[in-house]
């Protein structure tokens, strides 16, 4: 049990305190609710862009890094489709230095042509040795849009192609910032050796006289079920061929998605699982093999992909795929099978909550889903899933005209 008090500031910035007297340190998590799904369509990459810029240093302090380094704190961050999150963790007696740090870039973010300049090289160079120059790094670039036709999730958080972020202007970060970055779109949570008290005074001192924002999340254009199979060949310098096959399910917050997700612990979680045992073990047709799902806010995709063995053709690949999809959903799976992938997930998520700043995001996580408390909750909907659960769901999802599959084959 996590316990936690939540209180709201009057310019909107929602805020969880979670007291552990047994550690010395405090961890302080914002997470704003922006991500790559809000971006213009030919503006891409703001996000991920504006993760970068955020550390570039603020109106009044010129340097993030330093003054955190100095009070011996350390911080990171990052981006995904559907939010922004930064955190870093302090010594109990130096989380104001914190507060003053996270409250002043939210108020005065520094914009400048040189920060622009120096973070927009920053993000291209990213893009050029994550996404283009490194083995199956396009794998994302190519297989959303094949995904997906209408959604925004149709491209990753580094952007649809470098020109967005190459021809981003000073007005475009500054329009931005002034739409997402604000405490009504935030939500803190300070976890650590502190009380809610300390945490309320040190609210009203530093965020509280922020300026409440003019936040208006528009609908989003939403996926239209799939009705064909949907298929892209590549021929890239990789050392083997892949294929990667997408199948359209549920979001995060349906209650599905926790049959979802017990349904690729079967398939592919650790060298006991189906996918291994036939594929890589038994028949031998994969080096490596993946089953996973992307758990977004709108209806996300469940993935399996594959590294290919040398000598194996892609048809007899996907075949050895579709075929262990099939047999799962036409024999059904033990009771044996499914408590073993329960307690696995049940260590997970224990072992996910022993760190303060890992329980602040996830509290941060689970209040932007609707509700900080399911925390406590979330073991108790996986144990509830039923073997009929699982299999209605790989029914659902593993159907062949619900797949978009990507061929990338070894030059």
């Amino acid at each position: 049990m996590i316990n936690f008090d939540k209180f709201t500031l009057n310019n909107g910035l929602k805020v969880i305190v979670h007291q552990d007297t047994s550690t010395q340190l405090v961890s302080m998590n914002i997470l704003y609710n922006v991500g790559a799904r809000v971006e213009d369509p030919n503006k891409t990459g703001f996000a991920h862009l504006f993760e970068h810029l955020m550390f570039g240093g603020s109106v009044n302090i010129p340097s993030y890094d330093e003054p955190l380094q100095r009070a011996g704190g350390d911080n990171n961050a990052f981006t995904s489709n559907d939010m922004t999150d930064y955190y870093l963790t302090l010594p109990a007696n130096n989380i104001e230095t914190g507060f003053w740090l996270e409250s002043d870039r939210m108020l005065n973010l520094a914009f400048s042509p040189k920060s622009l300049d120096v973070q927009r090289s920053v993000v291209i160079e990213e893009f050029n040795q994550r996404y283009l120059n490194q083995p199956f790094g396009d794998v994302y670039l190519l297989l959303r849009p094949l995904a997906y036709k209408v959604h925004p999730y149709s491209w990753s958080t580094i952007g649809k192609e470098i020109s967005h972020i190459q021809n981003a202007t000073l007005d475009d970060v500054k329009a931005f910032f002034k739409q997402y970055y604000c405490p009504d779109n935030a939500i803190l949570v300070v976890a650590g050796n502190i009380t809610t008290d300390e945490v309320k005074r040190l609210c009203d001192k530093w965020f509280a006289p922020i300026p409440k924002g003019n936040v208006i999340h528009k609908d989003l254009p939403q996926e239209p079920i799939q009705e064909e199979a949907r298929t892209l060949e590549v021929t890239r310098k990789v050392p083997c061929d892949a294929i990667y096959k997408a199948y359209h399910c549920c979001s995060r917050l349906d209650k599905e998605y926790y049959a979802t997700e017990l349904l690729c612990d079967i398939l592919s979680r650790g060298q006991s699982s189906r996918l291994y045992i036939s594929l890589v073990k038994e028949q031998k047709l994969f080096s490596q093999i993946n089953c996973y799902t992307t758990g977004d806010l709108d209806k996300g995709m469940v993935i399996v992909e594959g590294k290919i063995n040398k000598g194996v053709t892609m048809e007899d690949a996907e075949a050895g795929i579709v075929n262990e999809l099939d047999k799962l959903i036409a024999n059904g799976i033990s009771d044996d099978e499914l408590t073993k992938v329960k307690n696995k997930l049940e260590s997970t998520l224990l072992f996910g909550e022993m760190n303060i700043a890992d329980r602040a995001l996830n509290l941060a996580v689970w209040e932007l889903l609707g509700n900080a408390d399911n925390i406590n909750h979330e073991i108790d909907y996986f144990f509830a899933v039923t073997k009929e659960d699982i299999i209605k769901e790989a029914r659902n999802i593993f159907r062949a005209t619900n797949c978009s599959t990507l061929y990338y084959r070894k030059k």
